[in-house]
């Protein structure tokens, strides 16, 4: 019983430094964890979604040179000048080749704005516009939820604050010039001054002429994220990221 009660006090550990900080958003350490209390019966499940049938089983090697990394908000994101992103206004990114490259940028931009950090009027617009499938609504609302829990006497609109996370790897779960899938590792800090990694799902569909990030399991990106302990058989950004 005593094994059990630890086993459980572990994981809840874990879910509280990974899964807490990611639920308002797809990487941790962008927001500051929440409290979290839970008691479950066993290991909890982590749900994670399946390739898209059809894709493509291949993992596509992708060149880094020529790829810039430049601060938005505190996390260095990648661009690159052949492959996107094109259009950058209004804090934005979007125009994306379709290409290995083209894709693990989009999946990149997309998930990191698609966070209440930046605010409505950069996650708003970029799930509107660039996150596709059921659960899309649903991630617009809960996004919307937190951040009036979280914005306090800030202007509507406005951002949270700048982000404290590294992008550290990837690995391709599945790539075809139509539809793509892949885990994106990140890190931030944890509690006790331990650095807290996370891996999330992201799946990609080539649609109006460019990629759109399928939204995640019940509109929340906990559904497509879990803890890890390190980023180890991943591949490792270089020149900025991890």
């Amino acid at each position: 019983m005593s094994d059990l009660r630890e086993d459980v006090a572990w994981w809840s550990r874990r879910r509280v430094v990974a899964i807490g900080v990611i639920s308002g958003g797809v990487l941790i350490g962008l927001v500051a964890p929440p409290v979290f209390r839970i008691e479950p019966k066993s290991r909890p499940i982590v749900v994670r979604r399946s390739v898209p049938s059809g894709q493509s089983a291949s993992a596509p090697t992708v060149s880094f040179a020529g790829v810039s990394w430049r601060d938005y908000h505190g996390v260095l994101l990648p661009y690159s000048a052949e492959d996107g992103p094109r259009r950058t206004d209004d804090d934005l990114a979007a125009g994306f080749t379709q290409t290995p490259r083209g894709a693990l940028l989009a999946a990149i931009h997309i998930a990191v704005r698609a966070n209440v950090q930046w605010g409505s009027k950069v996650f708003e617009p970029t799930i509107s516009e660039q996150v596709i499938g059921p659960d899309t609504e649903t991630l617009k609302d809960s996004t919307n939820e937190s951040y009036g829990r979280q914005r306090g006497d800030r202007p509507d609109g406005a951002a949270l604050g700048r982000g404290y996370v590294v992008l550290e790897a990837f690995r391709w779960q599945g790539y075809s010039p139509e539809a793509t899938s892949l885990d994106l590792v990140s890190a931030g800090p944890g509690d006790s001054d331990v650095t807290a990694r996370a891996v999330t799902r992201i799946q990609l569909r080539w649609q109006d002429g460019d990629w759109r990030v399928v939204a995640p399991p019940g509109g929340t990106w906990a559904g497509a994220a879990s803890p890890i302990e390190s980023s180890d058989g991943y591949v490792r950004f270089r020149g900025g990221g991890g």
